[in-house]
Parts: C-alpha cells; sequence; structure tokens
C-alpha cells in the first residue's frame, strides 16, 4: 500500500518570514505537532490524507516558481526522502521549517530551525541537526545568544513574538532591534505576509 501524508493545505504565495521572505513559495503544510507552543499562530488539526503522487499532482501547477517549502505543525514526523526527491524531480528546491527536535530528510536543500524550547518543556533542539537558517522568536526573556553558539555558521534571524497586542507587540520590536543592534551577527525576521495581509 502506497504512503500517504497528512497534509493540512497546501498553498502558493509568498515567504513572509526569513531568508527567503519576499520569494514566491508553495506551501505544504503537514497536519499535526509534537510540541503545544502557547503563541502558535497555525490551526493543522484537519488534514486530507494524500500519496506523494496527489501532492505532486496539485503542485505541478505552480512548478514555474521552483520552491517549495514544507511546514506545519512540525513537517518532520511525516516528510520523508521519498516526497522530497519526487519533488525535487518535478524541479523544486524544497526547504523545510522545523522545530529542530526530530531527523530530517537529509535530502533537504534548505533547513529553517525554528527552536521552541524556551517556550515549552520540551527537548531542546537536535545539535546534529542541519541547519542553514535559524529563526528564533523574541520574546525579550529569553537570550536567544545559545542558538548563535549552537548554530553558528547558520544564516540567524530573530523574529519578535506576536503577542495578539499590538501595543507589546511594538515593544518586543524596539527590543528585538536593539537586542541585534548589539549583536549584529543576528538578522531581523518581520511576519511580512500579516504586514501586507497575505495567506
Amino acid at each position: 500500500m502506497e504512503k500517504s501524508y497528512r497534509i493540512n493545505e497546501i498553498f502558493y504565495s509568498l515567504q513572509g518570514e526569513g531568508r527567503h521572505t519576499g520569494r514566491a513559495a508553495v506551501f505544504i503544510r503537514f497536519s499535526g505537532c509534537n510540541l503545544n507552543c502557547p503563541f502558535c499562530d497555525t490551526d493543522f488539526e484537519d488534514y486530507t490524507e494524500m500519496t506523494a503522487m496527489q501532492i505532486i499532482e496539485s503542485v505541478k501547477k505552480w512548478n514555474r516558481c521552483g520552491f517549495i517549502v514544507l511546514t506545519g505543525g512540525e513537517p518532520s514526523l511525516q516528510a520523508d526522502e521519498q516526497l522530497v526527491s519526487a519533488l525535487q524531480q518535478e524541479g523544486f528546491y524544497v526547504a523545510i521549517e522545523t522545530n529542530g527536535t526530530r531527523p530530517l530528510p537529509c535530502n533537504i536543500n534548505w533547513v529553517t530551525i525554528s527552536p521552541k524550547t524556551p517556550f515549552i518543556n520540551c527537548a531542546p533542539a537536535l545539535a546534529k541537526v542541519r541547519a542553514d537558517e535559524v529563526k528564533v522568536v523574541f520574546d525579550g526573556i529569553h537570550d536567544p545568544a545559545p542558538y548563535a553558539t549552537l548554530y553558528g555558521e547558520a544564516y540567524l534571524c530573530l523574529q519578535p513574538c506576536d503577542t495578539g497586542d499590538a501595543e507589546r507587540n511594538s515593544e518586543l520590536t524596539r527590543q528585538c532591534i536593539d537586542y541585534i543592534k548589539r549583536n549584529p551577527h543576528w538578522h531581523l525576521s518581520l511576519q511580512m505576509h500579516k504586514m501586507v495581509n497575505i495567506k
């Protein structure tokens, strides 16, 4: 029996965060997560069972953009080398956004780790997981410095936490900018998709 994946949604938009901000991308959102972060703004409980071939058929119409982001939830719970290879054979550069607590398919092109250890009681991000980019949610309380030590070779992003309170968000953004000015190996990541009101 062919393997199926629990897919919450597949959509075409612009990458709103991190190193690839503004780049057109096909997003494959996997259902389910191994963490329960208090600030999570993603509904990923609903899903459709899809085979790799069904996923390929769904994304083919956007292959001109050449960029796919596996996201979630936590995509490492399901994404595997077979699916990644199938997407690459269609001409896609495949990125993944992960919390870094689980091993990843070794053929992923770009790995973004967004560690959540400061916010919940969970295993730390795995040092052995390759990271091309590390995107840390900045809450003004937890120091991001350990991630710069752990993933110093990666592109380092700080993203102000979206608390749902405009005044608090503004203060966190100011603090985040001040932190980056003192620690210029970090880069500011804003949720551009929320600012311009796109999915």
